[in-house]
């Protein structure tokens, strides 16, 4: 449970990205592999998998399972995490950590798997994190941004091209059973049909470098 006085409620905003900021990229940035043991309905159970830093490139031939045998080695910390469905930023996310020669065994015998590469970076106010998927959902690119309440009166960074927070399409369940890779180039003509979009129900968004309003 957290200390924030929300329990095990969690409070994030994501976007899709399509052009990394090379500048704000580790050079050593974690491997994560995580499967689902259920996925449903936005109820999901996830194990998680992860190596703290990695400095080799990963090899694009690599599967989800692949990467994971590559790096087991240094794997350093792994987790179990009940979610619930996402509503406008918050979502229920409880957590327990396993030892991790339990955990890759669970993530061997999931089918449903994600893996990324995610950098941290601090930009004002808020710590981001930046993933960039391998595997089936290569190449998405996703930067996320979590706060210990709801992300109201968000600056959002250039790079970050439309919300997809609420688009069951991006959670990493729903990447786990539909992997990007394989609608990569519809999205691409639906976002230019229907244009960027932001959630509007969370104060005031803002780009970086614009003035924010008095």
């Amino acid at each position: 449970m957290s200390d924030t006085g929300y329990g095990d409620f969690e409070f994030e905003r994501r976007f899709w990205v399509e052009r990394p900021p090379t500048d704000l990229l580790e050079s050593a940035p974690a491997l994560i592999v995580q499967s689902y043991l259920l996925a449903q309905d936005g109820f999901a159970v996830r194990v998680r998998a992860q190596a703290s830093a990695v400095s080799e490139p990963l090899d694009p031939a690599d599967d989800e399972l692949a990467l994971l045998e590559r790096h087991v080695r240094a794997v350093d910390f792994c987790a179990i995490t009940v979610k619930g469905p996402m509503v406008e930023g918050t979502r229920y996310e409880a957590e327990r950590e396993l030892d991790p020669a339990v955990a890759v065994e669970l993530i061997r015998r999931a089918d449903a798997r994600v893996a990324k590469l995610r950098h941290s970076v601090w930009l004002g106010a808020d710590g981001w994190v930046i993933d960039v998927f391998a595997g089936g959902n290569a190449p998405l690119v996703v930067a996320e941004v979590e706060r210990g309440g709801p992300v109201t009166d968000l600056v959002i960074p250039d790079f970050c091209v439309t919300e997809v927070t609420t688009d069951g399409r991006f959670a990493n369940d729903g990447l786990a059973r539909s992997p990007y890779g394989a609608w990569a180039s519809s999205f691409a003509t639906e976002l230019v049909t229907t244009g960027p979009r932001f959630l509007t129900g969370l104060g005031h968004n803002h780009r970086a470098g614009d003035v924010p309003p008095a």
